[in-house]
Formats: structure tokens, sequence, C-alpha cells
């Protein structure tokens, strides 16, 4: 019988398969200590990192906005304040489409061509902040109407927000200034001060005046509630809240009613006006004519209303009293006169010859005063009652540039004074040093001779005249002004007081305040140069009339109005303090393009001051014309003129 060889090898076979199930085992082993490790990383190594995210999908974190402070007037009437409106908002990170929904919504809400570009140009300046105020204010049948179609609209709310007042519209609209919508250059200085995640929420931040510069006091502090949120977003519970903190209120030493009177008494005219509290620095007017009305500008000014604003000729957005600089004509006079009884370099009794000129040793050009043949004798007194020229042209030639400047920076010319607002201008006290920095020239003698009646190349702020005024009212203290009287904090509603400390003390002879003080005195008594504003006053008064040329008049012509383009014509300028034994309220008053400070600016200051002490209603001054008593050159009447 043959034989049969088996030809599979069956113990290979096994050990082979034993060998494939082994590894099947090892690797769907692995494969369970992977998982098994994946699960133990997501489950306890990152389990505080998902339930975060979970919790974040659920909870919204939504910031509260704090109320914004109150601004008062020293008897407590509001000039800023806070109410609350509906708006409707588009966040562009959730809306696609946007023109489509802008035109969807406008089926129900209307919304006008000027709605539309404000909200492109706040989606330009304002991409980061999330929801975008397409429509403010809205009625409670537009609030009806779009709750009714809400659903067809994701990423478009109606809020509740805080929306800024400013009753007083355009008075006291440069001291109150305004807020405005928070742009990039406000997020990064915020983020740059750290104060970025306090404004979660917040769409304005101040911009100019008073809200610009005591922001961090205003604002408050931003407060925050968790939310829990469905999977559409909406809110379903409140789980927590924080509270916010209001912003501090500030209440000024600044009177509205006067500040009223002040502006009032313009009229229509441009100029600026500083009254202080010589005994404080407290500001207790501040004007700057033409204003404009900050509530314009809260909801985001239109680009034409803007343009109106910017390029108009009176040029309402500047801030006179705080910015505009000026030459300060004879009111300088009584500082130069100040100075040369300290330095010793006049005594009341010394006289001059007033010809009606002055000349420089060797040199024909002659600088003209204002009244033509003179005013011949002419002491220290008279020549502030009647505002010589040529007293203050010989005084400024024998004192020398830098004398004066000197002395003068002790009065703060040239140097801010330090007012709590944003922008303040230095004006110039000019010297030597000044000249060569500025223009790299040298100062020659010819130059020094018309400083010594305020002008050439002196120039200062209404501010820095009336804080040197008030100097003078108060015989060398030196104050900071300031317009906060104190702020009261929102919680405890303490109050913290801005200090009234002196900056300096002026350590001059009493006898030489005296002198200078007499002397102001009898420029409003009869033959000085005010003496018509304050024929019949109740009281007495220091001042001194000026008037500041704003275009230089040629060798041998006489000032005519009437040729002179109105915008060319001289400012009119008063400064003045009341009572004069006593006084109360220190001003410089510039009213622009109108000519002799004592025909134009001093009755502007006696009704304020009027007003101020005797509660007298103020009547509008009356616009000067071109030949008038407006400087009209004939150099007849010292008031007329000067």
């Amino acid at each position: 019988m043959p034989q049969f060889v088996e030809l599979k090898n069956l113990e290979g076979e096994r050990s082979e398969f034993r060998r494939r199930v082994a590894f099947a085992a090892v690797f769907v082993l692995a494969l369970f200590v992977v998982l098994l490790a994946r699960f133990v990383f997501l489950q306890v190594m990152k389990h505080e990192y998902y339930y975060t995210q979970a919790e974040a999908n659920r909870i919204s974190l939504v910031p509260i906005v704090p109320n914004r402070g109150l601004i008062l007037d020293r008897h407590g009437t509001v000039l800023a304040h806070n109410f609350t409106a509906y708006t409707l908002e588009i966040n562009p990170t959730v809306v696609r489409d946007l023109e489509a929904t802008i035109d969807a919504l406008s089926q129900l809400i209307e919304i006008a061509p000027k709605d539309r570009r404000r909200f492109k140009r706040l989606l330009d300046e304002s991409r980061k902040l999330g929801a975008i105020p397409i429509r403010t204010r809205l009625s409670e049948d537009e609030i009806a109407r779009f709750a009714a179609n809400r659903y067809r609209f994701p990423g478009v709310e109606i809020n509740a927000r805080l929306f800024r007042r400013y009753p007083n519209g355009t008075l006291a609209s440069h001291v109150v200034g305004y807020i405005g919508r928070i742009n990039q250059r406000d997020m990064e200085m915020l983020e740059a001060d750290g104060r970025l995640s306090n404004y979660r929420g917040s769409e304005h931040i101040g911009k100019t005046g008073l809200e610009q510069m005591y922001e961090r006091e205003l604002h408050g502090t931003t407060g925050l509630e968790q939310v829990e949120v469905d999977s559409g977003g909406r809110a379903v519970r409140t789980l927590s809240r924080t509270a916010p903190v209001s912003g501090n209120n500030l209440q000024l030493h600044l009177d509205l009613r006067l500040q009223q009177a002040a502006e009032e008494a313009f009229g229509g005219r441009r100029g600026a006006l500083v009254a202080i509290d010589p005994e404080t620095g407290g500001v207790l007017a501040f004007v700057s004519k033409p204003g404009f009305d900050p509530n314009l500008f809260i909801d985001g000014i239109d680009p034409p209303t803007w343009n109106e604003l910017n390029n108009h000729p009176d040029r309402p957005m500047v801030n006179r009293a705080l910015t505009g600089q000026y030459p300060p004509g004879s009111t300088y006079k009584p500082f130069m006169a100040l100075a040369a009884l300290e330095l010793g370099r006049r005594t009341p009794q010394y006289s001059i010859n007033d010809i009606g000129y002055f000349t420089l040793p060797g040199n024909s050009h002659q600088y003209r005063d204002w009244k033509v043949g003179g005013h011949g004798s002419v002491d220290l007194h008279k020549s502030i009652v009647i505002s010589c020229d040529t007293y203050y042209y010989q005084l400024a030639f024998d004192l020398g540039i830098d004398t004066i400047s000197n002395f003068m920076r002790q009065f703060g010319f040239g140097a801010r004074t330090g007012l709590d607002m944003v922008g303040e201008a230095v004006g110039i006290n000019p010297s030597q040093e000044w000249k060569q920095r500025r223009f790299r020239q040298k100062w020659y003698v010819g130059d020094t001779i018309s400083i010594g009646i305020g002008q050439g190349y002196n120039v200062t702020t209404l501010l820095q005249l009336a804080n040197a005024t008030a100097t003078i009212a108060n015989r060398g203290v030196v104050y900071r002004p300031h317009l906060v009287n104190h702020i009261q904090d929102a919680t405890s509603l303490a109050q913290r007081a801005v200090l009234a400390e002196p900056v300096r003390r002026l350590d001059f002879r009493r006898e030489h305040w005296d002198v200078v003080h007499r002397a102001m005195v009898d420029v409003n008594m009869p033959g000085g140069t005010g003496h018509r504003a304050f024929a019949d006053a109740k009281y007495q008064v220091g001042g001194k009339t000026g008037t500041s040329q704003v275009i230089a008049i040629k060798q041998g012509q006489r000032y005519d109005a009437s040729k002179i383009d109105e915008r060319h014509r001289d400012h009119a300028l008063y400064v003045a303090y009341a009572p004069a034994d006593n006084p109360k309220i220190a001003l410089a008053v510039l009213v622009e393009n109108a000519g002799g400070g004592g025909a134009q600016a001093a009755p502007l200051a006696r009704a304020v001051i009027d007003f101020f002490l005797m509660g007298r209603p103020v009547t509008p001054i009356d616009a000067p014309s071109a030949a008038g008593g407006a400087g009209s050159g004939s150099g007849s009447i010292g008031a007329e003129r000067d």
C-alpha cells in the first residue's frame, strides 16, 4: 500500500495563528490604553478647561455701564446729566449682509439716510466695540413693531442705553464740553492707561471741556452680570450680578446765571470773558462766543453739521478764552507800572512831557501815541488813567526786554495757569532768548518799544490776563484758577474739595500796589478812559481799557476802521476788579474786532459786574459801526480809542 505524506504544517499554522491573535490582542489592548489615556486626559487633566468652555457657551458675561457723574454749577443747577432711551443696534460680527438687514429693518422702523451714514462711520471707527446703533431713541410703537419681528433679525437687538444731555444747549458749552463715541485712538489711549477693561460696554468718552478733563471721575466703575443663555444666545436667567459704581459728580465755582448774563451781554459779537474770584481762584464765568450745542455730538454729529461748525468764519468750536492768543494792548500798562516802581526805575512823581510820539536815540522813526499832539506832562498815575502810550515807550526802553520778561513771568504771562481743562495755550512772554530760539534772530532795541504797550511779540490769553488782574486785586497772591469747587463721591456722597492754595505770593511794597490801585480806580472816573462805562456805578471798580492791534498801520497813517475789513479791525479789551476796596470778582473781556476797549469792552464788563454785585438785568451791548466809537482813530477822546 502506498505511503501518503501530509503536506500541511498544522503545528506551524497553529503557531502562526496564535501569533496573529496575540498581535491583534496587543493591538486592541493598545488602542484601549490610548483611548483610556485620552479619556483620562480629557476628563481628568483637562476637566477645568473644558468645563469652563462649556460654561462659557452657557453663561454670558454682560457688562453693566455705570451712570456718568453729573456736572453742576455752584448753586446746584445741572449742566450735564443722563437719561435712558432705547436704541436699535446691529452686531456686525453676527450679521453677514448689513445692507440687506438695514433695508429690511427700514420697513419696520424709520431709518433716515443720516442714520445710515452715521452707522457706516461708526462701523469704521468702532469695529471692535460690538453692537453699533443704527437708530437711537426709539418710540414705543417702534419697539413693539421690532419685538414682533425679532426672529427675522439675528444679531439685531433693542437695548436700553444711557444718554448724556446738556439742558442748557450752547450756554457754557466750551466749559462743559461734550462726550463722543469711543474711537480707535481712544481705545489705544485707554489700553495704554490700563483702563480699557473698565470701558467694556461703554460707547462714549469725554472729548472736550470738563467732560474730558475729569473723565476718570465722571465715568464710574463698570459692573458685570452673569447671564445663562440658550442655544440661540437669548438670556434665560441671571446667575449673578456685580453692580456698577456711578461716576462722581462735579460741582463748579462757575455761576450759570452769571455765565448767562455774560453771554447775553455779548449779543451776536465774537469774543471771550473770564471772571475769577480773587480770594480763591475759582472761575465764576468762562465765556467764548460764539458757542455750539454739545448735544449734537452725543449720537455722532453728521458731516454737514460738522462742516458747518468747523468751517464757519466765526469759529464756534474754538475756545477763545482758553486757546485764543491776543496782544494785551494797554491792559498791560498797570503791570509795567508795577515793574517800574518795584525795580526802582520810576517814582510816582516822575513825569515826562508827551509830545505825541517817542523816538529812539539817533533814530527818526516815531512811535506814536494814540492822541495826536500828546498829553503834555504825564506822571505814572496819569499814564494809567489816560493810557499814555509815550510814557510806556520810554519805560520799556529804560527797562529792557529781559527785565520786563522776568518781571512779567511772576504774574503768569507766557505760562499756563494750570486751569483744570485740557488744551490751555501758553501765550508769549518775549525775551532775547525766546526770539533767538523762535526765529534765529537777535533782539533789537526797537522790538522792545511796542512791548511796553502790550503789542509787538507780546501775546497772552484771556485766562492769563484775568488771573493776572486777580493778582493785582488781591495785592500779589497768585492762585491757580480752577473750575471745579469739589467732587462728590457717588457712593458715600462725601465731598472732596479742590483746594485753593496760592501758587506764590508777590512780595511787593504795599505803597506800590496802592499807587497802581488808585490809578486803576481813576481809569473809571471822569477823565479816565473807562469813565463813560461806569459813570453812574454804585460801587468803585479798578480797571484798565485796552485796544489790541490786529494789523500794523504804516508809518504816517492813522487808524480808520471804516477803511479796514471788519476782521482786521482792532480788538477791544478791558480788565477790572470790583468792588475796588474789597474785590469779589476780577475779569478780563475781549470783543474781537470791536475797536476801542473803553467804548466796547468796558460797557460789557459793567453789565456783568452789575449783575454779579447788584443782580441788575443784562441787555446785549450793540455792535459797533465801522465809523463809530470802535476806534475810529480821531484821537480826540480817550475812551474812543483805548
